[in-house]
């Protein structure tokens, strides 16, 4: 895969710049934006960042550092899900923990912030003692973050518990925005002030790219990224006014800082003039090849529409993140058809419709883009949906495997449509890409073309797919799990029964 991002250029640069800020302190918080595990839109902007370069970068200062889970009450209340994952923020953190824990990194605490008796939040926080991990609560101050005098008083951060460390840095991070990360930060600053110890905050953000334009297609993919929760790149007016240097942030930080600067000053910690001085990020000194990050960042974009308006359809997101979204497209001048595996899945449900008859929505279409520009197709039928049988064929082709070769015996697909129609009662018993995947593994021990299908599989890691309806749940987990990018015109597929 080409690269435009050196992710051990960036670590030795990045890791440097963390140790440079501790300097002048005895502790330092340092909050850490975005997704720490897996952080997959990274990588898909910045070809050649791997998803868990920040896992490696906390691997690179673990001795001198202990990492704090941060997740807010009301998310944990009202179910709030990861997108991506499809997975709720309690679960996503539970998750986070064991994937740091696999790396040899471990979570010394789970804050849960904005507190005021939620239920769900007390069950999180019991089945975390339960399971060994410590867990505070940090209950929601009236006010905040405008009434600055009781918030910096016994009242309010005065009220909430303090986390003891012995380690240098204390990471500060959580599966989302909004968990509360800076006001923990702050709390504990104002404990640390009362007590007598120096410490400091920094801010490490990958995105958006503080020296790059504020119109660079890395930092509109960025707020491609927020639409959702209504992130906004701004020009930062406090680092203009300081140093007479343009800054990219975004507006919560920007907005924000006012209020967050006089709390610092009446801690005692007033030692930043801008929200982007907080910052430690050096994503830009990662990047090796501009023109290729740029083309890749476009093509984020896009792929945010398509996820954006699949979300609009289930109800996920208003039409006002949709019309934001065909905004920064316009100012890039993007459409749908830059995406070349969208017009060739069209072509594909449109020819399966003509071979047919009966309800057009029953034919849908899959386009795979491979790593050497090569496409491939698939529709669905009764024994496969349309992005296994595309996955199917590209493994055949990768695998130099005739088209007339069967990877599954008849036997195994007919055995798995059974148990899915008697058993779980489908009334759609093609096999879907994780049931597709399974068969197919099953296949190899006695068919040495499969084996040499599932030889091929990690070649499909960061292909571009697109389909024509809306995947079910085990396509959507396997071609996740495959590692591909996945886009959907998110057509109905409602069961139609032909004349």
């Amino acid at each position: 895969m080409k690269k435009g991002f050196d992710t051990e250029k960036y670590l030795k640069i990045q890791s440097k710049e963390i140790f440079n800020r501790i300097e002048g302190f005895e502790k330092l918080y340092l909050e850490v934006g975005g997704k720490i595990c897996d952080d997959f839109h990274a990588a898909r902007v910045l070809p050649g960042y791997e998803p868990n370069t920040k896992i490696k970068m906390l691997q690179m200062i673990k001795d001198n550092s202990e990492i704090v889970f941060c997740i807010s009450a009301k998310d944990i209340e009202n179910g709030i899900m990861r997108g991506d994952f499809g997975l709720n923020y309690e679960t996503m953190t539970l998750k986070s923990i064991n994937d740091l824990r696999s790396f040899g990194l471990d979570v010394s605490a789970v804050i849960i912030n904005r507190f005021s008796g939620e239920k769900k939040a007390l069950q999180f926080k019991e089945y975390l003692r339960n399971i060994g991990i410590k867990s505070y609560l940090q209950k929601e101050i009236k006010g905040y973050p405008v009434d600055v005098e009781k918030i910096v008083s016994k009242e309010g951060y005065g009220q909430n518990p303090y986390v003891e460390s012995n380690k240098k840095i204390m990471v500060v991070t959580g599966v989302a925005p909004g968990s509360g990360k800076m006001s923990f930060c702050l709390s504990q600053l104002y404990y640390d002030h009362e007590k007598g110890i120096n410490s400091g905050f920094a801010k490490f953000e990958t995105f958006p790219v503080w020296n790059f334009p504020i119109e660079h297609p890395v930092n509109i993919a960025y707020e491609a990224a927020t639409a959702d929760i209504g992130d906004i790149n701004m020009i930062d007016p406090f680092y203009l006014k300081e140093f007479n240097i343009f800054a990219v942030n975004y507006n919560r930080d920007v907005e924000n800082f006012p209020i967050l600067k006089n709390i610092l000053k009446k801690i005692g910690k007033e030692i930043y003039n801008s929200p982007t001085e907080m910052g430690v990020s050096k994503t830009k000194e990662g990047i090796i090849d501009d023109s290729f990050v740029k083309l890749a960042a476009k093509q984020e974009i896009i792929r945010r529409y398509f996820r954006y308006k699949k979300e609009k359809l289930l109800g996920i997101v208003g039409k006002d993140v949709v019309d934001k979204i065909e905004k920064l497209m316009l100012k890039l001048d993007l459409n749908e058809n830059d995406r070349k595996v969208i017009l060739v899945a069209r072509r594909c449900a449109e020819e399966g419709y003509n071979q047919g008859k009966g309800y057009k929505n029953l034919f849908c279409g899959t386009a795979i883009e491979l790593d050497n520009g090569k496409i491939i197709t698939g529709k669905n039928f009764s024994l496969l949906h349309s992005e296994s049988s595309a996955i199917i064929n590209a493994l055949k082709y990768l695998a130099l495997i005739p088209d007339n070769i069967f990877l599954i015996s008849e036997n195994i697909i007919q055995s798995i449509r059974k148990m899915k129609r008697t058993i779980c009662g489908s009334i759609s018993p093609s096999l879907d890409v994780s049931e597709v995947l399974i068969a197919l593994s099953i296949s190899a021990e006695s068919n040495p073309s499969a084996e040499k299908c599932i030889e091929k599989i990690p070649l499909l890691k960061n292909c571009e797919i697109h389909t024509t309806h809306l995947p079910s749940r085990g396509d959507e987990e396997g071609i996740r799990n495959l590692g591909m990018n996945l886009t959907t015109d998110s057509k109905s597929t409602q069961k139609v029964y032909l004349r």
